[in-house]
């Protein structure tokens, strides 16, 4: 499989293009996820002209409107530019699937990015580049470095990276009704790990050639936001268990105790879900399900990423 095409701040890639001339490389993207990745950086501040090194710039609240501002020189205001440049590059960031953002940084910052009121600084803004990036790609999986730390977060970017590229595969190929009912089946349990996956089935039921184009289009969006909520222990075990019931009439009476077992002591966290995911291949090898085969749930993306070791 090629490298999919994500979107970083460049700052993170190791660029010296943070306004003190600096970089914040990250190691696990540059080492372990580049492997995998085709990362293009951006650098909103540095493409609108402010140069490096530069003024520091931060969030000001002035009545309702959110500022971004010169520190030093509260005169000096980009916000203006920083969104424009995010609409201007919005082409090239439909080509994406997935885009890295530097966190607490007023232009690509994705929460929580310090906003100050009257000298007072509260944590509740976003990036101005980054808030214009997210409104113009709805789809697009954004994460922040620092939150990539957290396995269950990490997990979740990636996964969602690796739906919406299989996404764009597809609609390259050509869209039709089968395909997209097929897209659905590979990820139903996929689906049924973050949420109910039945009003993403009802939305298919009246699926024709002729509302083809509108149900995609209503179908991807509700997917990629039922998959940005973060896939429980509880949701994971009721997957397990389901995909348990294909295995009813070829296990003996001691494999179903062990993968019960195994199951069971997943949901207590004494195993990561690697553990019963590998019990149950080791299954199906020998007792082939066609639905369980295409289904993306075991294997949602290279397992050298080891993300389903963590969880």
């Amino acid at each position: 499989m090629k490298k999919i095409p994500l979107g970083i701040s460049g700052c993170l890639l190791g660029q010296n293009v943070r306004f003190d001339g600096g970089h914040k490389r990250d190691s696990y993207i540059t080492g372990t996820l580049s492997e995998y990745f085709d990362f293009h950086p951006f650098c909103p501040e540095v493409e609108t002209g402010l140069g490096t090194p530069r003024p520091a710039i931060h969030l000001v609240k002035t009545g309702n409107a959110i500022r971004c501002v010169g520190v030093k020189d509260p005169e000096m205001d980009v916000t203006e530019r920083l969104r424009s440049r995010a609409e201007f590059q919005k082409d090239l960031h439909a080509d994406l699937c997935g885009y890295i953002l530097k966190k607490d940084s007023p232009s690509c910052g994705m929460e929580r990015v310090k906003v100050y009121t009257d000298g007072q600084a509260h944590k509740e803004g976003v990036g101005i580049y980054a808030e214009e990036l997210m409104r113009n790609n709805p789809l697009l999986p954004v994460e922040e470095e620092g939150r990539l730390g957290d396995p269950g977060l990490r997990e979740n970017f990636i996964q969602r990276v690796y739906v919406l590229y299989r996404w764009k595969l597809m609609l390259a190929e050509g869209l039709t009704p089968g395909k997209l009912t097929r897209f659905h089946a590979r990820h139903k349990l996929i689906i049924m790990s973050h949420a109910d996956y039945s009003e993403l089935g009802q939305l298919l039921a009246g699926l024709t050639k002729a509302n083809l184009s509108a149900v995609a289009e209503q179908y991807v969006l509700q997917l990629m936001s039922t998959l940005k909520k973060i896939a429980t222990r509880k949701n994971h075990v009721n997957v397990l268990q389901h995909i348990q019931g294909y295995l009813k009439k070829d296990l003996s009476a001691d494999d179903k105790t062990e993968l019960c077992e195994v199951i069971e002591q997943y949901r207590n966290g004494h195993v990561p879900l690697i553990v019963p995911l590998t019990l149950l291949k080791h299954h199906f090898r020998k007792a082939p399900d066609t639905y369980i085969e295409e289904s993306y749930y075991m294997s949602p993306y290279p397992q050298e990423l080891q993300l389903l070791n963590q969880l």
